[in-house]
This record gives C-alpha cells, sequence and structure tokens, in this order.
C-alpha cells in the first residue's frame, strides 16, 4: 500500500469544491500538493491560507484546455517538487441547455475542458512518471458518464471519455507501475448545487439518491486518497454517488 507520506500532487480544479477537499486530504497525509486552478485571485488566497498550516503547497494558474499550459504545470512541478507522483485531472464545466439550442463554442468549451484537459494532464504527468518508476493518474468523470440526462448531453459525452480514456492508459501504462483511475461521483453540495440555489429542484435531485441525500466534497476527497494509495486498482470508475446508479 502506497501512501502520500512526501509524495508529491497536482490538483487541477483545486481552489474550490471537490479539488480543494482534495487538496487538504493530500496535505493532511503528508503529501506536496500543487493548487492548480484558472482562477488566480482565488487560488492564491488559499494557498496563502493554507500555508498557515501546510509548508509545501503552491498554486499555479492554469488552463488545462491549453496544452501548453498544462506542459508547463508539470515543469514547474517537477521543478518545485522534484518530481511527479499524482496528478488528480478534475477541473471541469458544464452547460444545461437544450442540445438543439447549443452554440458550437458552448460545445467545445466544454470538451475541451473536460475530456482534453484530461488528456493533457495524463500526458505530460506520465511523461514524468515513466522517468521515475510509476505513479497515479486519477480523473472527475461523473455519473452522467453512464447515465444520460436532458440538456447535459455535452458534460455527459466528456465525461463518458474521461470513463474510456481512463481504462484505455491503465492498460498502456499497468506493467510501468502507472496506474490510472476515476471518480465519479453523484450530484455534490458544492458551488451552485445547493437548496438556496436550486430552489424547488432541490428536493427532487436529493430523491434521486437512495441513501437521501447529496454528497459532500469531503466524501469524494476521501475517494480519491484511497484511488491514489491503493497498489493495486487500476482501470476503475469509482462510483461514490449515494447509491443513484443503483436504481
Amino acid at each position: 500500500m502506497t501512501t502520500l507520506q512526501d509524495k508529491v500532487a497536482i490538483i487541477t480544479g483545486g481552489a474550490s469544491g471537490i479539488g480543494l477537499a482534495t487538496v487538504k486530504a493530500f496535505l493532511d497525509k503528508g503529501a506536496k500538493v500543487v493548487i492548480a486552478d484558472y482562477n488566480e485571485e482565488h487560488g492564491k488566497a488559499v494557498e496563502q491560507e493554507l500555508k498557515q498550516t501546510y509548508k509545501d503547497v503552491v498554486f499555479i494558474k492554469v488552463n488545462v484546455a491549453e496544452e501548453q499550459q498544462v506542459e508547463d504545470l508539470v515543469a514547474q512541478t517537477v521543478k518545485t517538487f522534484g518530481k511527479l507522483d499524482v496528478i488528480f485531472n478534475n477541473a471541469g464545466v458544464g452547460v444545461q441547455k437544450p442540445s438543439h439550442e447549443l452554440t458550437a463554442e458552448e460545445y467545445k468549451r466544454v470538451i475541451a475542458i473536460n475530456q482534453d484537459g484530461v488528456f493533457f494532464g495524463a500526458k505530460y504527468a506520465i511523461r514524468e512518471m515513466l522517468k521515475t518508476g510509476g505513479g497515479s493518474v486519477i480523473s472527475t468523470s461523473s455519473i452522467l458518464g453512464s447515465v444520460g440526462e436532458p440538456t447535459s448531453m455535452p458534460y455527459a459525452a466528456s465525461k463518458g471519455a474521461v470513463n474510456q480514456i481512463t481504462k484505455s492508459l491503465a492498460l498502456e501504462y499497468a506493467d510501468r507501475n502507472i496506474r490510472v483511475n476515476a471518480v465519479a461521483p453523484g450530484f455534490i453540495e458544492s458551488g451552485m448545487v445547493n437548496k438556496e440555489a436550486l430552489g424547488e429542484f432541490y428536493d427532487g435531485l436529493v430523491a434521486k439518491h437512495p441513501l437521501g441525500r447529496l454528497g459532500q466534497p469531503e466524501e469524494i476527497a476521501h475517494a480519491v486518497v484511497f484511488l491514489a494509495e491503493n497498489d493495486f486498482v487500476t482501470g476503475t470508475t469509482l462510483f461514490v454517488d449515494g447509491g443513484y446508479l443503483s436504481k
């Protein structure tokens, strides 16, 4: 069993929500963490707050849809901490709109961040992991990568792609000690997914989860820690969904 003590990790979308919860979980385990996020002002504020408790945490601004920026992110991480052991490709966006009204730009933006960003992150992380004898690539999928959802077609398509990227890379690099997995959350109480923002729709969303509630970011972070530490798990999409897909 791998321990995260002194491991070096990049967490994209790390300044808020699931990403931030995972940053904290990794730091609590003794990892050295790069918070990678597009929101520079908020990311730097999070970095300064965490530095009051943890020593080895830095913020790097990145747009994961831009390949050169992801390559630079990995290079800066290695320059700062000397290696890269784990990448959590977590950054993601969605658009909720009738599919016949979607613009090409709206569709491409979701695919670029959610799907291309996972490819770029895995590509450059694996290049470093091949130099050091192994590592762990983890990506955020979704229950919507396995079931359809009206008005969320680009998001569902991108998350289905994440599941297949995960399986293919896991097979390709297993013999070089690089494990590739994904975590697939149900609806998580974070950002705009809360009772105040959803109003009358909140109770209906909760009802889709047999456990009778939405998930918490810390519960997904716990799953990511498990995937990072368990040496015998690869090619898996781990559903953390309150029973959503069991119905």
